[in-house]
């Protein structure tokens, strides 16, 4: 149905069942200590408000899953990432949390649902009676939880009792356009944030989608997986490839891993992400070479225009974001 649903969400508020991402608990008296030793994330400051972005590595740094971490409890934490990247992931830390008080849950009772548009908060405060929070925070209680993200509009993630959704879609779909989740994929490539799939793991540095400019990396906590390697990329700067956002000239969806070629016919960049934006036009987020290109680019046999990033290509400490 694109442009239309990508159109109102700019008019007007829309609610988007998530069915693309999926929920990890980490529970038990040891899930911080064991996080910490896991994730980019700084997990003390997942406090109960902040609510910070992180990536899980391989000894060579190269992310298998990012994604953002929220505490529901004290010793309960709460993992979202794309849905194909639960699984593989519990498959990973359950050789590690054997030496751990922790349990591993994949979540498949809980629901989440986006909202986004102008009425948003306002919408989200009336339904759930949670005062939505500011950014990359979090609001609620240990049965719904409201998380806020950044994009073009306000933009709410809402997680919640699988057996409760039907009845609070219901409610929400009263004031809100119901739509397809493309329209929230498409405000993550608007917001310059690429969730990697299970066909993306083990091949990209944090830093080459950006992850450490979004406050998805802590270069102040100790050791974890990874951590060695991504540390000397970020202080001897040798970050190849980076995240970029564009856009191309038709409406052609190119297929994630399409390959980016420069004049020359040379490859300097895959795609990550794709989506039609409200005008019927394809925006991509791709990972490409940071050597200046030889124009004009091109994709699936359009050409590609980049576009400006939303944010600075500069480390941004979580431990600052917190303090804001």
């Amino acid at each position: 149905g694109a442009p239309e649903p990508a159109r109102r969400a700019l008019e007007d508020t829309v609610m988007i069942p998530l069915v693309h991402l999926g929920v990890l608990d980490v529970a038990g008296p040891d899930a911080e200590k064991f996080l910490q030793g896991q994730t980019s994330a700084q997990v003390t400051l997942a406090d109960g408000e902040f609510a910070p972005l992180t990536c899980f590595c391989t000894p060579k740094g190269r992310m298998l899953a990012n994604a953002q971490l929220w505490r529901v409890a004290p010793e309960h934490y709460r993992l979202t990432m794309h849905r194909s990247l639960v699984g593989p992931l519990v498959d990973l830390l359950k050789k590690f949390a054997a030496f751990y008080r922790v349990e591993l849950s994949e979540r498949d009772d809980l629901a989440l649902l986006g909202l986004i548009g102008r009425e948003a908060a306002a919408l989200a405060e009336v339904r759930f009676d949670i005062i939505p929070p500011k950014t990359w925070h979090q609001a609620g209680d240990a049965d719904i939880q409201v998380l806020a993200h950044p994009g073009p509009r306000p933009r709410l993630l809402t997680c919640l009792p699988a057996d409760k959704a039907a009845d609070a879609s219901q409610r929400l779909a009263e004031h809100a356009t119901p739509v397809g989740n493309a329209v929230w994929r498409l405000h993550d490539i608007q917001a310059g944030l690429a969730w990697l799939d299970a066909s993306q793991g083990d091949t990209y540095l944090p830093q080459m989608i950006n992850w450490e400019a979004l406050g998805g990396i802590s270069f102040k906590k100790g050791c974890y997986t990874g951590q060695e390697v991504v540390a000397r990329a970020h202080f001897r700067g040798q970050v190849k490839k980076r995240l970029v956002r564009a856009q191309l000239d038709g409406s052609l969806l190119p297929e994630l891993g399409s390959t980016i070629r420069d004049a020359e016919e040379k490859s300097c960049g895959e795609v990550l992400a794709a989506e039609l934006d409200a005008y019927g036009e394809a925006e991509v987020l791709a990972v490409m070479s940071t050597k200046e290109p030889l124009l004009p680019l091109r994709v699936a046999g359009q050409k590609l225009k980049l576009l400006k990033l939303p944010y600075a290509i500069e480390r941004l400490d979580p431990e600052s974001l917190a303090a804001k």
